[in-house]
């Protein structure tokens, strides 16, 4: 199996109370939780705000999510939530990962988003700009 690219951007986040069942586990719903704030930290990481761009005529929109459950968290764990993106025509996958504690994959996700500039669908091209530079 080939290996993957290395990440673009990794941190750290913990498990609060409210996100988890009776039993302690993270409810499933609160790994897309965990995903959309990565990605919107991503994309400060590289000085840009979903204002900021949506003031530049560009919206990044999700157009499709699928995510595989390997292992639980739990309440007041840290996971590590990490990230790469390619392009793939119109398309940017956004490869997500989230890692338990002890280093063991948690969930992986492919989350596509294409974009809309000036409230059109587009190539993308103004969006790879302000992503992959």
């Amino acid at each position: 199996m080939p290996s993957q690219p290395p990440y673009m951007f990794e941190m750290p986040l913990k498990v609060r109370d409210y996100e988890v069942d009776s039993q302690g586990i993270v409810n499933n719903a609160n790994y897309l939780h965990y995903m959309e704030h990565t990605r919107h930290e991503f994309c400060e990481s590289r000085g840009l705000t979903f204002r900021a761009m949506q003031e530049m005529g560009v919206d990044p929109v999700v157009s499709s999510i699928t995510i595989d459950y390997h292992r639980p968290l739990r309440l007041g764990e840290t996971m590590r939530n990490c990230l790469r993106v390619e392009r793939k025509g119109v398309r940017f996958v956004f490869h997500q990962d989230i890692y338990t504690p002890g280093g063991d994959l948690a969930t992986s996700a492919q989350v596509t988003v294409v974009a809309i500039e000036d409230g059109r669908l587009s190539r993308g091209d103004k969006l790879e700009e302000l992503l992959l530079k």
